[in-house]
């Protein structure tokens, strides 16, 4: 009978304290606040893990990697998010568009009819440069030739992006197959993404585009999240659907710009850490999905990073291990979309 009385007593506190942990886990500044606390905890294990020489040494190299991690991650989780918002579509990236396979056919054009002497040669700062203007450029002028006219059209936008891509990628296999052995394996190191040991100054200018171009999207958050519920529904709520559409277009095109010329391009990687902001934040509005993507994000890459140099002894790259992952991750939800 004690035993009973005291089971009683003791499973409505329980059930108290699980209602109480499940009402909190329901709140998106909760989710945010464990995401951060991991992200630290990774950040750390990184920083500290299996250090040979001098700590200090270490910690200034390792500190401009989870630096660029972050500007990368920030960069492109914002961006595919906001990206996905205007497509209405949450597998399309802004990779869809050809800004992977622009970057490549800017490279191998420069290694075909410069060498890779040139390429090697020339001032990180002035490629940075010309990457980032002819990306944007490209970008800016197909979305307003496509969108900016009386007949605009998003679904024709994505369509001639897509066949653009696959042109730029096409064409830059027939001259990567027309170079040299050498001139093609230097290409071949440049085409994966790094970010260890980044440039200071290209990794101070990035961070500075995507600081501004996340600055630029707070104050349209709202306007996010109406235009999650469709055009015709956002512009019966008054919002100017081509201008905003317009200017969100321009702001993923600068960061996504910036990002890949600084790291290179990384395949699936926005397709996963935007999904999973969705999940995990447990609701539509940016001002939580956004932050959710960016620090996801970050903690992929540190993750990824981790198990290359830790399991894998540095027996590969980090787009792989993000590649290798990003795959299944498409497969899954392609496979969940038409299963529904």
């Amino acid at each position: 009978m004690l035993t009973d009385s005291l089971t009683s007593t003791s499973s409505p506190s329980r059930v108290g304290v699980r209602a109480r942990i499940r009402s909190a886990w329901a709140k998106p500044q909760v989710r945010i606040a464990v995401l951060i606390v991991i992200v630290f905890a990774l950040v750390a294990v990184y920083l500290f893990t299996d250090i040979p020489g001098s700590l200090l040494f270490a910690l200034k190299v390792r500190s401009l990697t989870v630096i660029a991690m972050l500007v990368v991650a920030t960069a492109v989780g914002v961006s595919t998010v906001v990206f996905h918002t205007i497509t209405q579509n949450r597998i399309l990236t802004p990779s869809i568009m050809g800004f992977d396979a622009f970057y490549m056919l800017i490279s191998t054009i420069i290694v075909f009819f410069f060498g890779s002497a040139s390429f090697l040669g020339a001032d990180e700062f002035v490629l940075w440069i010309v990457q980032v203007v002819v990306m944007v450029a490209f970008s800016v002028f197909l979305f307003t030739w496509l969108f900016g006219g009386k007949r605009r059209s998003l679904h024709l936008m994505l369509l001639v992006g897509i066949v653009l891509g696959t042109f730029f990628r096409g064409f830059t296999e027939l001259m990567q197959r027309m170079l040299d052995p050498l001139d093609f394996q230097i290409l071949s190191d440049a085409m994966f993404a790094s970010l260890t040991r980044p440039d200071p100054m290209l990794l101070t200018f990035t961070a500075v585009l995507v600081g501004l171009g996340v600055i630029a999207v707070i104050p349209l958050m709202h306007t996010l999240d109406v235009l999650t519920l469709g055009e015709p529904v956002a512009v019966g709520l008054g919002v100017n659907h081509k201008r905003a559409v317009m200017a969100l277009f321009a702001i993923v095109s600068i960061m996504i710009a910036a990002s890949t010329a600084l790291a290179g391009p990384i395949l699936f990687f926005g397709l996963i850490v935007a999904n999973l902001a969705y999940s995990y934040a447990g609701t539509f509005r940016h001002s939580w999905t956004l932050p959710a993507a960016a620090l996801i994000g970050v903690g992929c890459l540190l993750l990824a990073q981790i198990v290359l140099e830790q399991i894998c002894g540095f027996g590969g790259s980090l787009s792989m291990v993000i590649e290798f992952a990003g795959g299944l991750f498409f497969l899954y939800l392609v496979l969940r979309k038409g299963a529904r």
